[in-house]
């Protein structure tokens, strides 16, 4: 069964066909087929490439599934004695996505 190892968003990801990912939010409505180009490593049973840093001709085809908002992120500073305490939050904007094929 073929992998790669993409990069998106600043993050690496292992996907095979099938595959449902959550990556950081890409301008793409829902249903559409974006192209991931960065494909870092591909491998299968016989054949295994590595790229230097991306592999040229490579590319990931994946349908966007949804966008949606992660859930809520609490940061809590503290500091013992000195009634100084800190709360702030976020929520991380991401993009569920579907990998349909993997070409190298």
């Amino acid at each position: 069964m073929a992998f790669a190892i993409i990069k998106t968003g600043g993050k690496q990801y292992r996907v095979s066909a099938g595959d449902q990912i959550d990556v950081e939010k890409l301008d793409a409505p829902v249903g559409t087929t974006v192209s991931l180009d960065e494909v870092l490593f591909y491998g299968n049973d016989s054949d295994m490439r590595i790229g230097d840093p991306n592999i040229n001709g490579a590319s990931v085809k994946a349908t966007v599934v949804d966008q949606f908002r992660a859930d809520k992120v609490t940061n809590f500073k503290y500091k013992r004695r000195k009634g100084y305490h800190r709360t702030k939050g976020h929520r991380r904007a991401l993009t569920r996505v579907r990998i349909e094929s993997i070409s190298a």
